[in-house]
């Protein structure tokens, strides 16, 4: 679970339609996030976005795969994320499109969060 410099680089140039995103290191990967909310993450230089019940169907209908991971007790774990369309690597305006509907996302979870005390 790495990701390089380049391919952090790569990503933040090509994301660059949909606004300015950062990149930080998170559990042996690296999480993307716009105005201080994760929206995707990056596994092996592999971007996922972030789906819920609703936008997930557009990602089942493209046959990409979801984000899993193996749990320190063995068990395979899946998150809410999924890997983009590979079309997006090359055509910005195809990343942006996606990256605004993960972000959409990412703002109704943080809604739904109780407020911390």
């Amino acid at each position: 679970m790495s990701v390089s410099a380049s391919f952090k680089e790569f990503l933040i140039e090509q994301m660059a339609g949909f606004g300015p995103v950062t990149i930080r290191p998170m559990f042996g990967g690296a999480g993307v996030m716009r105005d201080g909310l994760m929206f995707a993450l990056i596994d092996d230089e592999v971007l996922y976005l972030k789906a819920d019940d609703t936008t997930k169907a557009e990602f089942v209908a493209e046959n990409l795969a979801q984000f899993t991971y193996m749990s320190r007790g063995g068990k395979m774990m899946e998150m809410a994320y999924w890997r983009i369309p590979e079309r997006c690597l090359d055509d910005a305006d195809e990343m942006a499109k996606w990256c605004r509907v993960a972000y959409g996302v990412a703002l109704k979870a943080a809604a739904k969060k109780k407020p911390r005390k």
